[in-house]
């Protein structure tokens, strides 16, 4: 977090700053002159109560080239870099250094203060050629908030949007601070850092496809990056064409180099390296960039399904919430209550039962038999109560949930009333079970109640180990007949969050439905819901932002 201490800091060295006189850079190359200071022709005003600067510029001096510079301190400063052409006419230039209540975006956090600057006449900047714009940042702040070597952006605040937009950005961390160019005769700018997106570390080799790719768990495939070696400055340009290193072994580990990659920045005998990374181009996942979309970094996730929920599971506290109280069908989540009830009853795992295949009658009530989601086994064949719990909760069999049903040893009237009863003790008002396997469109709830009362689902270790296995292997007794069944929550496949509890759900009624629970390194579980989704995919990403949502706030302690 920005501390207050480092503000105080920074302004008593500002005032020193203000004493000493503020300069005006010439500029050549962008690149060297951003660092060459002169004194100007043109006397600055300088206000050190609000923190503002303001300079004159005429015709003559703009033909020159320049970089305006103000605010600088060792934790900050602001540097306009104007080279011949990009002002049409003279011009006045404000900067201030801006001490105001802006809600920051929730993916990325604060590591420099909030600049604004302006050129005040209007005719001068067409936008025709963008400048560079440089910006330092803190080095002790980002170090105590552990975003030293984490990848940083220039954005700007657009105001139409109350969101911030990220620029191209070049971080040159010895000296502590990026450049970006901005198009912008206007602009409220701050240096940003994503937490746990590593440009600097380690990497390691593999031999895979030979040639120049990288494995990242940050940048996406088809990103494109320039990967440094720190002792001795070579680098090669590389393509993501993989996930990793696994971040919980190889915490301090960026990426991972292919072979023939690697050899470039040194012997493979080394092992490991020390590697700064520098994205070139940084591809797109779910229609965003880094976890940022088309409207730029928002204070709040934003979900476009139908219902969306993000609650602490240990306060209570919800996070986030879109229509979470609205009572909508729940489709396949139906199974958790279902299967909870069922353990309710004591049964024990190894028991050996028979498949009826008039179970899955039921299900036909509700949908052709083509339609449901089903345990391909024969009327007679035999296994174990484990084996149709894990078929239940991995693969979603409807018909394996009616087996379950009928060798509960309670009539199916009964075993539903019990659902309805174990809901509704949790306060669970708006939810309401006609049958077991969430096919019928009448099955309802609400993201609020479903978070809730999962909550107390997930008590039961067998549901969370079920709920979250990406697949299941049994045979059939009596056949020999091998089974394997694949859950269809691919979150659970990947290596982005410790899920601890997942359950997929469609009808046509419904939309697609995904309860998710996740943990973090401190045993703080977060549960996300969404309800009524366009697309499985539209779930899946919905619910990776609440989850990054939620477990975020730990992190920053809000």
């Amino acid at each position: 977090m920005w501390k207050k201490k480092a503000k105080i800091l920074y302004f008593l060295l500002l005032n020193i700053a203000v004493l000493c006189g503020l300069t005006l850079v010439l500029l050549g190359d962008p690149g060297s002159a951003l660092g060459d200071s002169v004194q100007a022709d043109n006397n600055p005003t300088i206000d050190s109560i609000s923190h503002s600067y303001h300079i004159n510029l005429d015709q003559a001096t703009i033909a020159k080239g320049y970089t305006v510079s103000a605010f600088n301190t060792r934790t900050s400063g602001l540097k306009l870099s104007l080279v011949p052409e990009i002002l049409g006419e003279q011009t006045g230039v404000d900067m201030a250094l801006l001490d105001e209540n802006m809600e920051m975006p929730w993916q990325v956090e604060r590591v420099s203060e909030i600049y604004q600057f302006e050129f005040l006449n209007k005719q001068a900047y067409d936008n025709h050629k963008p400048f560079y714009i440089q910006l330092a940042y803190d080095e002790r702040e980002a170090e105590e908030e552990n975003l030293l070597n984490c990848y940083k952006q220039i954005f700007f605040y657009d105001k139409n949007y109350s969101a911030w937009r990220p620029l191209p950005t070049k971080d040159y961390p010895e000296e502590k601070f990026v450049r970006s160019l901005i198009h912008l005769p206007f602009a409220r700018i701050a240096v940003f850092s994503y937490p746990n997106i590593l440009t600097s570390g380690k990497a390691s080799w593999y031999a895979y496809k030979g040639g120049n790719f990288t494995a990242s768990p940050d940048f996406p495939k088809g990103s494109r990056l320039r990967v440094y070696n720190l002792e001795n400055n070579t680098f090669v340009d590389v393509e993501v064409n993989d996930y990793g290193p696994d971040r919980g072994l190889h915490p301090d580990r960026a990426v991972d180099l292919d072979k023939v990659a690697f050899s470039r920045l040194a012997p493979a005998w080394q092992g490991t390296i020390a590697v700064k990374v520098e994205p070139l181009y940084i591809a797109s996942a779910s229609g965003k960039v880094l976890g940022i979309g088309g409207q730029g970094a928002l204070p709040k996730p934003s979900a476009a399904a139908k219902s969306a929920v993000i609650m602490s599971e240990g306060s209570g506290e919800i996070l986030f919430e879109k229509n979470a109280t609205s009572t909508l069908p729940i489709a396949s989540l139906t199974k958790l209550a279902a299967i909870k009830t069922f353990l309710d009853t004591r049964p024990s795992l190894d028991r050996v039962v028979a498949y009826n295949v008039q179970d899955e009658e039921y299900n036909y009530e509700y949908c052709a038999k083509w339609e449901s989601a089903r345990l391909k086994v024969r009327d007679g064949d035999t296994m174990t109560i484990e084996d149709l719990l894990y078929a239940s909760l991995v693969g979603s069999a409807n018909n394996a949930i009616e087996t379950l049903v009928r060798v509960s040893g309670l009539p199916r009237d009964e075993f539903i009333k019990k659902m309805n009863e174990f809901a509704l003790k949790y306060g669970a008002v708006s939810t309401n079970f006609i049958e077991p396997t969430g096919l019928s469109a009448r099955n309802v709830s609400s993201a609020m109640d479903y978070a809730v009362i999962t909550k107390e689902i997930f008590t039961h270790p067998i549901i969370q180990k079920a709920s979250t296995m990406a697949e299941y292997k049994f045979s059939t007794i009596n056949t020999k007949e091998n089974h394997t069944i694949r859950n269809t929550n691919q979150l659970i496949s990947t290596n982005n969050f410790n899920i601890t509890g997942s359950k997929t759900g469609y009808l046509e009624e419904a939309g697609y439905c995904l309860m998710t629970r996740a943990k973090n390194g401190n045993g703080e579980q977060v549960i996300a819901v969404i309800l009524g989704a366009d697309t499985r995919e539209q779930s899946f990403s919905e619910t990776e932002e609440l989850l990054k949502y939620g477990l975020r706030k730990f992190e920053i302690g809000n």
